[in-house]
């Protein structure tokens, strides 16, 4: 690695930000808020340790109770959350970082234990098999079609809660269209078969997305908005469609036409390349058809990192795991210094 690596420069992401480096720490769920959805003050020194990083983007926070796969996640739509987030913010800027709030809804990634009895919502209705994640003894289940009407609740939702988390002192925020939760579900076949103005074409299939972006945008300005995408199925038993990459190129090319922040992939691995977007991996994929700014992320090494960026592959590069194995990972990438190897049970703890 050079001296003077390119991913340790400065950035400027728009008018509005120039981060102090191309390192964005990805958002990773760890369950750490209290049972009112409220940040804890672990958490505060959890964000305020990795500052120096060039954008911190949080874990995903609900808009609502009803949109939460776990408990004790993080929530963005009551005052008593965004004065808890306004702690971390605080303690964020007082270190001289950047931070983006990501808000969340889960669709049918849930149980109806989460939600008061009732089903989960997706695009349609669909069933999930598997075992969920960090609930002991729950599987998902069966997932209703969500109702035109409550679309439209949950559009002014997500911009609510962007409105929320820049009371709360967030510089901007991400919108999870990824990793096969609400926003995802309508942008692939599998998961997709409305009839209406929301499914059967890629028009209708990105009008969810692109809506949502839209109120976000309108509510706190286009700069401080981001959205995450997964362009390929690889995760919550999405299965993958050649169909779907007409639906993100359609969706991608009406991004394009909007000054937000940033593209950002939600994925394990970049590296991997997926049939259903031509054999390209989702970084290469979304670079293809779409201009503006693009966050890679999935396993980056320093090594492959730099080759990213060095390529024009991406323009920044996010990592997760090691951002949990090492609240310093700056200061050690930057003189190379030995990094912690990421394990399972450091998600028991919060530093």
């Amino acid at each position: 690695m050079k001296a003077e690596s390119r991913l340790f420069e400065n950035f400027k992401l728009n008018t509005l930000f120039t981060l102090q480096n191309r390192i964005v720490m990805a958002p990773m769920t760890r369950l750490k808020a209290d049972d009112n959805y409220v940040p804890t003050q672990l958490m505060v020194d959890y964000y305020a340790r990795r500052a120096d990083t060039g954008l911190i983007i949080t874990e995903g926070t609900v808009i609502t109770p009803m949109g939460r796969g776990h408990n004790n996640v993080p929530g963005q739509f009551e005052q008593v959350q965004i004065a808890g987030w306004k702690k971390v913010t605080d303690a964020v800027h007082n270190k001289g970082g950047l931070i983006f709030n990501q808000i969340w809804h889960v669709g049918r990634v849930s149980h109806p234990s989460l939600s008061n009895g009732n089903l989960p919502i997706s695009a349609s209705a669909t069933v999930m098999t598997g075992r969920i994640p960090r609930m002991e003894g729950l599987t998902y289940g069966a997932a209703r079609a969500v109702t035109r009407e409550e679309i439209a609740d949950l559009i002014a939702g997500f911009a609510k809660a962007a409105v929320n988390a820049r009371k709360a002192g967030f510089d901007g925020i991400e919108i999870h269209g990824a990793n096969g939760y609400l926003i995802d579900q309508f942008l692939h076949y599998d998961t997709n078969k409305r009839t209406d103005e929301y499914g059967g074409t890629p028009e209708n299939m990105a009008r969810f997305a692109y809506e949502v972006v839209k109120a976000c945008g309108e509510a706190i300005g286009y700069e401080r908005v981001g959205i995450r995408l997964s362009p390929a199925a690889y995760v919550n038993e999405i299965v993958g469609d050649v169909k779907d990459a007409d639906v993100f190129i359609t969706l991608l090319s009406q991004l394009e036409q909007l000054p937000i922040a940033y593209v950002h992939t939600g994925n394990f691995n970049d590296a991997t390349h997926y049939s259903e977007l031509h054999d390209l991996t989702m970084s290469e994929f979304v670079r293809k058809h779409y201009q503006g700014i693009v966050i890679g992320c999935g396993s980056y090494t320093l090594d492959t990192a730099e080759m990213a960026v060095e390529n024009n592959q991406v323009d920044l590069v996010a990592m997760g795991r090691p951002f949990i194995a090492n609240p310093d990972l700056i200061s050690l990438l930057l003189t190379k210094a030995e990094i912690k190897l990421y394990d399972v049970s450091m998600l028991q703890t919060l530093y």
